[in-house]
């Protein structure tokens, strides 16, 4: 077999992108086309080919995500890769990340970040899971909302025509990043995918519909869903509301717009994906089994500099800590480090001085967002060393909220 891999050339991007396509056997509009065309990096875009053919490829897409301290942090958001069922088994996606994660660093892209659809595929390159998301199914008739003091001086109005509205509703998402760890400044053209609505994909769902919610005029949340109209053998309404987002400034903004899906008209059920672990409309529910949360993988983050990464982000408490890193797939990385942070910001160097803890770059990148305590990684026995040194760092690292990606790339 005789193969080339190298940098995408424009003019090879419908080639390329096929076989990711046909790869995930997936359909794609040609609305949805368009979006991505538009938005892929090509000379971030990497592919094997044999002969005219691309049976092998990966992406990256130019961030910046937040980190706990609320910097926004050079991120490489790692995209579209496959590899055609014709040229598995054969190295081709070990070479991908090999040169794809050298290329981050030249970039001095400290943090690389991926979604997985086969999360088994990534720890042997060094992501960790950092983030999770919630999902739940709400029985709408038998669960009530208790919202919080003004929501009622907080004005919905609805449109179904979510792109009228996207430029106000993106600067609201602009002001909620540096909130929260693990959301993503959206570059130009990004607003385009959070209307798309391809009618292939609407499985019998409404078109989308937008309601935003003001306060004196100023728009303070907003919430983006469908409606999957259905009615039971006695002729009785039992519709699903598909909620897709919904951000807001504050506890009443929130307040008022969980109210508006849990109770729409003609709706039995709410369902949601992609929704933050510490989502507030957990705590206005009455009846919180009948909600039926359960969390699924989110965001995994891979620290290309651990140096530079973990002096970008700030520590719940002051620490000061030497790790012990091994890194084979990125053998700079391999060493000691001596981390010593507070609130207020953090320096990360290579030492000799003997490690207090000893970890592999991947159980860093699980808990750079501060989303998963490194204790309980210690627990599975994936961080060695003193227990003091653990239970200083797992609290520093820790973060007071949960961190979330809200949207996938």
């Amino acid at each position: 077999m005789t193969t080339e891999l190298r940098t995408l050339r424009p003019a090879e991007w419908d080639g390329w992108y096929d076989n990711l396509l046909r790869t995930f056997s997936v359909a794609e509009s040609a609305e949805e086309r368009d979006v991505y065309r538009e938005l892929t990096e090509a000379d971030r875009g990497l592919g094997v080919w044999d002969g005219d053919q691309a049976v092998a490829t990966a992406g990256a897409f130019s961030f910046r995500m937040t980190v706990p301290g609320g910097a926004a942090v050079p991120t490489a958001g790692v995209t579209m890769v496959s590899v055609s069922p014709t040229h598995r088994r054969r190295g081709l996606l070990r070479s991908l990340m090999r040169r794809q994660l050298d290329d981050v660093r030249e970039r001095g892209e400290p943090l690389a970040t991926l979604t997985a659809s086969e999360p088994e595929i990534y720890g042997r390159f060094g992501y960790g899971l950092a983030s999770r998301e919630l999902a739940a199914t709400v029985d709408l008739g038998r669960v009530s909302l208790d919202v919080p003091e003004g929501a009622d001086d907080v004005r919905l109005r609805l449109t179904h025509d979510p792109a009228s509205v996207s430029e106000a509703c993106e600067e609201l998402y602009g002001r909620l990043v540096p909130r929260r760890p693990g959301m993503l400044e959206r570059l130009p053209g990004w607003e385009r995918l959070t209307y798309l609505d391809p009618e292939a994909k609407r499985e019998g769902a409404s078109p989308l519909r937008c309601v935003t919610a003001e306060r004196n005029g100023e728009l303070v949340g907003y919430a983006r869903y469908a409606v999957k109209p259905a009615w039971d053998e006695y002729e009785l309404p039992r519709a699903t509301v598909v909620l897709r987002d919904l951000d807001a400034v504050d506890p009443a903004a929130h307040g008022a717009l969980w109210r508006y899906v849990f109770t729409l008209d003609l709706a039995s059920t709410l369902s949601m994906t992609g929704r933050p672990l510490d989502d507030p409309w957990l705590h206005m529910v009455s009846n919180l089994r009948r909600c039926a949360p359960h969390w699924n993988d989110g965001l995994y983050v891979r620290l290309v500099d651990v140096g530079a990464a973990l002096a970008a982000r700030t520590y719940a408490v002051p620490v000061d800590v030497v790790f012990e890193v091994e890194d084979a797939f990125c053998p700079w990385n391999t060493g000691r480090w001596r981390l010593s942070g507070d609130a207020k910001g953090a320096q990360c160097a290579p030492t000799r001085d003997a490690a207090d803890l000893t970890l592999n770059v991947r159980e860093l990148g699980a808990v750079f967002l501060g989303g998963i305590p490194l204790s309980a990684l210690a627990g599975a026995g994936r961080v060695r060393g003193s227990e003091g040194a653990l239970r200083e760092a797992s609290t520093a690292f820790r973060g007071d909220v949960e961190p979330w990606l809200p949207h996938g790339f």
